[in-house]
């Protein structure tokens, strides 16, 4: 049976920011499920960065199916997580079941990937205390004030937790998750 991994995320995550590791971890030979608020189809968004803005743009993007509700997920079940970017971080840190599942994750120092506005959910459970991180540069500010040390890099990696800004990093970001991952729970394919 192949090492099972989380996908924890919700409308308006940022399209490639679910699909890439959902697409990648499955080629590595892990079971991948996508949990959110509630069993449905998901509206994800694309967030592209155009002439002229100041910050990134917003399209509609894919649907997925969430394979179960937060409140169905026994993280016990799983060697990892990943928490995608977008603007599903700042209605998701609200959510108590979420809030558990993270932190289950981290009391058990079992790998997390985390992109983009993704650490503003494990900033929503003070696990970024002391920690190097990055993510998408104009949460630095915040990540400061989580207490953890800013990096702008393409990923940053502090024991079991790896951190990226954006897609345009997926590379460097699965790369380094796969080699944590792959020494916590390898997958044989």
């Amino acid at each position: 049976m192949a090492p099972k991994v989380l996908i924890v995320t919700g409308d308006a995550a940022e399209s490639l920011e679910v699909l890439y590791p959902y697409q990648r971890l499955r080629e590595e030979g892990y079971d991948v499920h996508i949990a959110a608020p509630a069993r449905k189809t998901l509206r994800f968004v694309v967030h592209d960065f155009e002439p002229g803005f100041d910050t990134y743009t917003e399209k509609p993007g894919y649907t997925w199916p969430a394979d179960l509700a937060f409140s169905e997920v026994d993280a016990g079940d799983y060697v990892a997580l990943v928490i995608p970017g977008g603007r599903a971080p700042e209605y998701l840190r609200n959510d108590a079941e979420l809030r558990k599942i993270l932190k289950a994750f981290f009391d058990t120092d079992k790998p997390v990937a985390q992109i983009c506005h993704g650490p503003l959910l494990t900033a929503a459970i003070g696990e970024l205390g002391g920690r190097r991180v990055t993510a998408y540069p104009a949460l630095e500010l915040d990540m400061q004030a989580a207490g953890a040390s800013f990096e702008d890099h393409e990923a940053v990696v502090d024991g079991t937790l790896i951190s990226s800004r954006a897609w345009p990093d997926h590379s460097a970001w699965m790369r380094e998750f796969l080699k944590v991952l792959r020494t916590t729970a390898p997958a044989t394919v």
